[in-house]
């Protein structure tokens, strides 16, 4: 698979964009790009990755979101690999309204299957996609922030962020 990766800055560092060409494939953290590459592998085997200073559409909209519009990640398209189940949540992640969160026990639920609370939380920390499939928007039952790849300090600007500039935005759970 060959896939292009660019950069933009952002204001909680640096953002890697893998697109095919036509979608979004991977989005991380310049400082997790290792873990980046390891979800590559196990979502696609092998791959090449191109470096390019054109973001592109996927770029540009990064930049809306963290500018406030947070509906620009909705124009992004996605392909993802991974299994049935993997894509299942990762597409309910994107249900989930800018502003505000919801649990994995939700989310387990959501998907049919409210016993699988740890099975939504491997699926969620296996998205290839941050922010555009967010999963930074999954929180503990008890309101606390849990596990975000990009690290907590990022998920929590996250929330604050979409809180800030969502019109529905509301504290703790709005989505079970």
């Amino acid at each position: 698979m060959n896939l292009t990766l660019s950069q933009i800055a952002s204001p909680i560092g640096t953002v890697l964009i893998v697109t095919d060409g036509v979608a979004l494939r991977a989005l991380d953290f310049a400082d997790y790009e290792p873990r980046m590459h390891q979800l590559l592998r196990l979502h696609y085997g092998t791959y090449t990755l191109t470096p390019t200073d054109d973001a592109g559409a996927p770029g540009r909209l990064m930049q809306a979101y963290f500018g406030g519009d947070l509906a620009a990640i909705e124009r992004i398209p996605v392909a993802t690999g991974g299994t049935d189940f993997q894509r299942q949540v990762w597409a309910a992640l994107r249900d989930i309204p800018a502003g505000t969160t919801t649990s994995y026990g939700a989310l387990a639920a959501r998907c049919g299957r409210p016993k699988a609370s740890r099975a939504v939380g491997l699926a969620n920390g296996s998205n290839p996609v941050s922010i555009v499939v967010p999963c930074h928007r999954v929180i503990g039952a008890n309101a606390k922030l849990t596990g975000y790849g990009g690290g907590l300090h990022r998920k929590q600007w996250l929330i604050a962020h979409e809180r800030q500039h969502a019109p529905q935005a509301q504290p703790g759970f709005a989505f079970a």
